[in-house]
């Protein structure tokens, strides 16, 4: 395959992690495409399809050389692995994963808590956080993997499993958008996020810190996967408790550490980080 093939799988692929990020377009001719392309996903990838055809080109031509380079080694036999949509001059990075994560431990780093509690974020953050204090990981889908200081909790946000005001450091990334919609089996609920914002005020601790990230821009609600809010919604849900600082990932994946909340409502579909507390 010539280098401008190569050139131009890299280009496709790029594409193709581009467009699955979306969440919406300001074009109305490619947010039709883009809802015809999330209602097909699930039963098949038209896109990932293509990538694969395209994709075996370059896999029988590396066949062929690497069988020229080690005529002994047995390549077409059940060890046969095909891999044809990684070979991308870049490591795709989802950002609202990746800077909320950092910002996360990194305030828990500062604050040394004796233990923290995250409710379904990430059980990556958890373990993490687990290296530096004790660790609790609370999800409805638990994972099942032991570690020293790292406990794992099969729970609901909507009835959390720990005392009112017992809970010094808490977290809940990109998690309450979830709630109410039945994505990951749990009861439909319209006023699902209002009501897990409440639990997490409920459990929070006085002068304890509540780490909370949500999608933010524009209100809608993308039915099954999310809903997206406005900043100024997350305060109201979170009102009995004070804004201490606001992050932000706009829509360009660029993060922004303590800025202003209300220079950020017109986002199309941002990651907003809210360091909250109870006094």
């Amino acid at each position: 395959m010539k280098i401008s093939t190569l050139r131009q799988s890299n280009l496709i692929n790029k594409l193709w992690f581009s467009f699955k990020m979306r969440d919406s377009s300001n074009s109305p001719i490619v947010a039709m495409l883009y809802l015809f392309y999330r209602i097909i996903e699930p039963i098949i990838d038209p896109i990932r399809t293509f990538l694969g055809l395209y994709g075996y080109l370059w896999f029988i031509r590396d066949i062929i050389i690497y069988k020229r380079k080690a005529p002994k080694e047995k390549l077409l036999s059940l060890n046969l692995y095909p891999k044809l949509d990684e070979r991308l001059p870049f490591t795709h990075v989802n950002p609202h994963y990746f800077f909320q994560q950092i910002w996360a431990f990194e305030n828990v780093l500062k604050k040394r808590p004796r233990k923290h509690i995250d409710i379904a974020s990430s059980f990556e953050l958890s373990g993490y956080i687990s290296t530096i204090t004790k660790a609790v990981f609370l999800d409805l889908r638990p994972i099942d993997t032991k570690l020293d200081k790292l406990e794992v909790i099969k729970g609901d946000i909507l009835d959390l499993p720990f005392r009112n005001g017992s809970v010094e450091s808490l977290s809940c990334l990109h998690t309450i958008e979830h709630i109410g919609l039945g994505r990951y089996g749990d009861t439909i609920d319209p006023r699902g996020t209002i009501k897990a914002c409440n639990e997490l005020k409920r459990v929070l601790a006085k002068n304890g810190y509540l780490y909370l990230s949500v999608p933010i821009g524009e209100y809608r609600l993308c039915f099954n996967a999310h809903r997206i809010h406005t900043p100024e919604m997350v305060i109201q849900y979170c009102k009995d408790l004070v804004l201490v600082e606001f992050s932000v990932v706009d829509d360009e994946g660029k993060l922004h550490k303590n800025v202003n909340y209300k220079d950020y409502s017109s986002l199309r579909y941002g990651c907003g980080m809210f360091t909250l507390t109870k006094r």
